[in-house]
């Protein structure tokens, strides 16, 4: 493990306890035929733990030749992925280190080639989409930068052509039979453009999505059964020609398997040389779960349809959050896929109880009412309930277990807040969709189904904690100046507030800073006992990536019923960076004294103080200037805090669930 034993620190035990999920995303059937001309089938997959990877599905028996990524370190999301129409090869590109790979069936022991770094620019981690022109030549966009660049098959070379937007981060390109090249920008403001592909001069055609919410305005980009590209919009129906964008009367059909930039479908040709086509049967929310059932059908009815039960192998899904649980066991998800595990707090039974939601990301906060768990995920923050007394059995109806309970409003995308009052509510904060900037704050009744959001708290903030204060019978909220994924932070609003809601009437209290200058994001929030409240304030690598200045994180002792602060003291600069967002990062433990982390440090805190004595301390990576902290799950980084129950901390490092005896 490698602790620090500096400080007076002991190295008190660290026990694995097991990896609770071993799921996968970007779980994409790619048909084909071989060079010989048989019928092909190819899936690609992403995971935690040893990176993405390529199977080879015997079409008799269903089962997978597996080829591994070369660095599962890495390469672990195939954020886009394309089968050649010309050659059969199967190209990948990587989150979040932005490589390009090459899997071809005639040459399999060459395994998953990597083909290097699509772009020189390090920010551009995860590419987004692939498309194939006429001329087999890849066009590849990227996020955060928006650029484009070009992969020739034939040399291997890459040509880059740089950002394609000064402002927005995401561009999906399509490259159509007639040689014409077009790619939409998103989330911001959505846009298409079309571009010249010998030199990469682009601008910008056609109608824009200027306001996200509203519903009306939509850009669909496709490329067609006739192997053009079209734009369908509420400004009416366009056909890119070139440089130009043509009013047409009708759109034809998006092609079969080609991606349609809006739909996020990324396989190759629907349809095999002998008239079959292949799905995944089951188990595969938005490409995440554990697919391993695969329906083939043939375009000839007479031909019988047949299944095959897939034999790959994962190897840990990293987990996201979780906590203790009804009957004292903990319950919690994992990251992509989203899915719902239950651990004895000794380590001696884990469970992988399967999909709880239809939000395939993960599941962002967690908390127990009437004896069951509720959770909220991402996206669309979509909130799910499960009853551990009950049999599994995941759906959307009355008697299902999961069961999903769908949105409490239209902007939530990521709930950072889930936390229940006296009278049975349940009380949701997120941060808002993509596009967006203030994220709502809403509530559930379980007993009625009734439901209400408020859009704003703060203007242009978003919920990260919340605590319920029995003494004023209020809630606490702290404020984040997180925006919509690939939105850059307001320059004129980089202060985090505090802000005091009451249930009862529904409506704001008071909001501040309660004094504190150069408020960062309120992460954190736990009773201190006596009515007092520690609040953990800090900026996420999620923060600082949309152009927030860096803050060194610090705790603050605050008295709500004066709405004043008692004591505040920064934390030391090597007990580390807060663990990813620094969320549910202040826990209370044996005699109500509260412990904060960060991602290498477990500290103390003084009762009624903000002394903090280290309890724990690993050896962290030099941070490079002009870098963010980036946690990495192959090291002993606190990746997600969990309970304190007893004298055992819990904790993931990555995949792994594992827990700390405090002293």
């Amino acid at each position: 493990m490698n602790p620090r034993r500096a400080h007076g620190v002991t190295s008190p035990l660290v026990r694995d306890l097991g990896v609770p999920v071993k799921g996968v995303c970007w779980a994409r059937l790619h048909p084909g035929k071989t060079a010989a001309g048989r019928d092909s089938l190819l899936a690609s997959m992403s995971q935690n733990n040893g990176g993405l990877f390529v199977i080879d599905i015997d079409l008799e028996t269903g089962h997978c030749t597996q080829f591994q990524v070369h660095d599962g370190a890495r390469s672990t999301f195939a954020a886009a992925s394309f089968r050649s129409l010309l050659t059969g090869i199967l190209y990948i590109v990587s989150g979040w280190d932005g490589h390009l790979h090459r899997f071809d069936t005639t040459r399999s022991e060459r395994g998953l080639e990597d083909l290097g770094r699509i772009y020189d620019t390090p920010g551009d981690i995860a590419p987004l989409g692939i498309s194939e022109g006429p001329d087999g030549i890849l066009w590849i966009g990227t996020y955060p930068g928006a650029s484009l660049t070009k992969f020739n098959p034939a040399t291997s070379g890459f040509t880059h052509f740089g950002r394609c937007d000064e402002t927005d981060n995401y561009l999906y390109p399509l490259a159509g039979d007639d040689s014409s090249l077009a790619g939409i920008v998103k989330f911001g403001r959505q846009h298409l453009l079309v571009i010249d592909p010998k030199t990469g001069e682009h601008r910008e055609v056609g109608p824009s999505v200027t306001d996200p919410t509203d519903k009306a305005q939509f850009l669909k980009f496709f490329k067609g059964t006739d192997r053009r590209l079209y734009l369908d919009s509420h400004a009416g129906k366009f056909r890119v020609d070139g440089m130009n964008l043509t009013p047409v009367d009708e759109l034809p059909a998006p092609l079969p398997g080609i991606h349609a930039t809006y739909k996020h479908a990324y396989q190759a040709p629907a349809e095999m040389p002998g008239g079959w086509t292949a799905h995944f049967l089951d188990d595969n929310i938005n490409g995440t779960g554990t697919p391993r059932n695969v329906l083939l059908v043939n375009r000839d009815p007479l031909v019988p349809s047949r299944r095959l039960l897939l034999d790959w192998v994962g190897s840990g899904s990293n987990l996201h959050v979780f906590d203790i649980g009804p009957g004292g066991d903990i319950f919690g998800t994992s990251y992509m896929p989203n899915r719902l595990f239950r651990a004895k707090p000794d380590g001696r039974e884990i469970a992988d109880l399967g999909e709880h939601t239809f939000a395939g990301g993960e599941a962002y906060s967690l908390a127990t009412l009437d004896g069951k768990v509720y959770l909220g995920s991402y996206p669309e923050s979509r909130l799910s309930v499960y009853d551990p007394t009950k049999p599994v059995h995941f759906g959307t109806g009355p008697n299902d277990n999961p069961r999903d309970l769908g949105r409490l409003d239209a902007i939530g995308f990521r709930p950072n807040v889930l936390l229940t009052t006296p009278d049975g509510r349940l009380w949701m904060g997120s941060s808002p969709d993509y596009g967006l900037y203030g994220g709502p704050f809403a509530w559930f009744d379980p007993k009625t189904g009734a439901k209400r959001s408020h859009r704003h708290v703060v203007a242009n903030l978003s919920p990260a904690s919340g605590l319920y204060l029995p003494e004023l019978k209020q809630i606490l909220l702290g404020l984040s100046i997180e925006p919509g994924t690939g939105m850059p932070v307001k320059k004129n609003l980089l202060n985090g507030a505090f802000s005091f809601w009451d249930p009862a009437k529904d409506e704001l209290v008071w909001s501040g800073d309660l004094g504190l200058d150069n408020l960062a994001d309120i992460t954190s929030l736990a009773p201190a006992g006596g009515g007092y409240v520690y609040a953990l304030i800090g900026r996420g690598d999620h923060i600082l990536t949309a152009g927030a200045p860096e803050i060194r994180p610090r705790l603050a002792l605050i008295d709500p019923a004066k709405r004043t602060v008692v004591a505040s003291a920064w934390l030391p600069e090597d007990f580390g960076p807060l663990s990813w967002h620094g969320y549910f990062s202040l826990r209370v433990g044996p005699g109500g004294v509260v412990y904060g982390v960060t991602g290498y440090c477990v500290f103390r805190i003084g009762p009624g103080t903000c002394d903090l004595k280290r309890v724990w301390q690993l050896d962290q990576p030099k941070k490079r200037p002009g870098t963010v902290w980036l946690t990495a799950s192959s090291t002993n980084v606190i990746d997600v805090v969990g309970p304190i129950i007893g004298h055992q901390f819990y904790f993931a490092t990555g995949w792994r669930l594992r827990t700390l005896t405090l002293p």
